[in-house]
């Protein structure tokens, strides 16, 4: 008698079809995975930005622009472009040459769309914010299961949505479901 060495056919086609069939089920939770992952990285890093430009506007005692540019010197209204940190020593919301840039991050992913309730986030020296706002960002889908936003108040806290009622879409500070 000879010993197997390999697979029949018959066997083969079996495992292909169970794969298939497995692939079937699992692959769009697989996506929807991957765009809640992606949304999540994105406002963390967004909220660690908005977090240091805090940080650093305590230390240096100074005033800290958050803001998106296109050029890292004038600030624009569209928060799909980078954004940039800088101390404003003017304070026109313009980095002059002489205003130290301190960190930029890149500009939102092609899938996603960030819209703020301001043009810009600043920090005084107390590490109070010129004003409330809210950044919502939401895949291209415009699914609201898939939408963060982070909520910066007066006092400069930032704060993350949650889904504090588990009905699968995140609320803001004030308790109002998210949308696109």
């Amino acid at each position: 008698m000879k010993q197997q060495k390999g697979v029949t056919l018959v066997e083969l086609m079996v495992t292909v079809s169970i794969v298939a069939i497995i692939l079937t089920f699992v692959g769009p939770s697989i996506q929807s995975i991957l765009i809640k992952n992606r949304i999540v990285a994105e406002i963390n890093e967004i909220s660690s930005l908005i977090q240091y430009a805090r940080h650093h506007a305590i230390d240096e005692q100074a005033l800290v622009v958050v803001c998106p540019s296109t050029d890292y010197s004038v600030c624009s209204k569209d928060w799909n472009n980078p954004k940039i940190v800088f101390i404003d020593e003017d304070n026109n919301a313009i980095r002059g040459a002489t205003e130290t840039l301190l960190v930029t991050i890149s500009a939102t992913s092609a899938t996603s769309l960030m819209t703020n309730t301001t043009d810009t986030i600043k920090f005084t020296g107390t590490g109070e914010a010129n004003e409330t706002t809210e950044i919502l960002l939401c895949h291209k889908d415009g699914k609201a299961e898939n939408a963060r936003s982070l909520s910066v108040t007066l006092q400069g806290r930032v704060k993350m949505s949650t889904d504090s009622d588990k009905n699968g879409i995140n609320e803001n500070l004030s308790g109002t479901e998210l949308s696109c």
